[in-house]
């Protein structure tokens, strides 16, 4: 991990260990290496082993309204302050293939908020901003998410917001208009915008205390007076340097208000 930061300043070097060990094991066979020495080797001489070693040390996991109790609260607790303002900024951090960042455009659509709504969706993952970017998601998969999206508390037919073609489903490209996919690293880069929403969910769960830390100092300095924080259902602030920083305003949702 030393050596990947030295060389392309991609910094895993406070992910939690289990995690990392898990990852790297599962490269060496598909990669099809005997050893950590030898993938260490192609990974240093050959930027394209790298990139490819990338997709298994980040591993997109997501699914469209994830945890639906979530978007549930964020559409009645949440939306409420949302329309008081005149525009409205959102950080969706560790977006990874999108999934997220469309449930989040669906649901300020439905709540009228996305005409003045613009979300910043960033990963460390060039290939996932790429997948995120073209919103296509199997069908499959799509037929899983609308279940979740009407226990979310959808209004319309979830349908509506794509065409399915050839096992694939493209989601209306109108959801994403205001969206800006960008590179950026919550272990080595700084605040970009004042939003305020900030939704990292099931990214911290990977990283250690100390970049736990880091990550919540970066959401707290994002988000304006009273902005709100969501996290996923195995994370939370509470035992952080930063605990006394946010307010629950569902805890059991993991969202969370930046104090006053």
């Amino acid at each position: 991990m030393e050596a990947i930061y030295l060389k392309y300043s991609h910094d895993f070097r406070d992910y939690t260990g289990a995690s990392q060990k898990r990852r790297v094991l599962y490269a060496l066979g598909q990669l099809d290496l005997p050893s950590i020495s030898a993938l260490q080797d192609k990974v240093l001489r050959d930027p394209a082993v790298f990139s490819r070693l990338l997709q298994f040390l980040t591993i997109p996991v997501s699914e469209m309204f994830r945890d639906p109790a979530y978007f549930l609260a964020l559409r009645r607790q949440v939306v409420p302050v949302l329309q008081t303002y005149p525009s409205i900024k959102i950080w969706v951090a560790g977006c990874s293939t999108g999934e997220e960042v469309f449930s989040l455009a669906i649901l300020l659509e439905e709540e009228g908020l996305l005409a003045r709504s613009r979300i910043y969706a960033t990963d460390i993952n060039p290939t996932s901003l790429e997948k995120a970017r073209q919103g296509i998601f199997p069908l499959e998969a799509v037929r899983g998410y609308t279940a979740n999206y009407q226990r979310a508390g959808g209004r319309r037919a979830f349908s509506d917001y794509y065409t399915a073609a050839y096992d694939a489903a493209r989601f209306d490209p109108a959801l994403c208009a205001d969206v800006i996919f960008a590179d950026h690293s919550l272990a080595t880069d700084s605040v970009f915008a004042e939003t305020q929403l900030v939704s990292c969910r099931n990214v911290l769960i990977y990283f250690n205390r100390q970049l736990q830390d880091r990550a919540l100092g970066l959401f707290h300095e994002s988000l304006c007076h009273r902005g709100f924080l969501g996290l996923g259902a195995k994370e939370s602030i509470d035992f952080s340097r930063h605990a006394a920083s946010f307010d629950a305003l569902s805890r059991a949702e993991r969202i969370y208000r930046k104090a006053s």
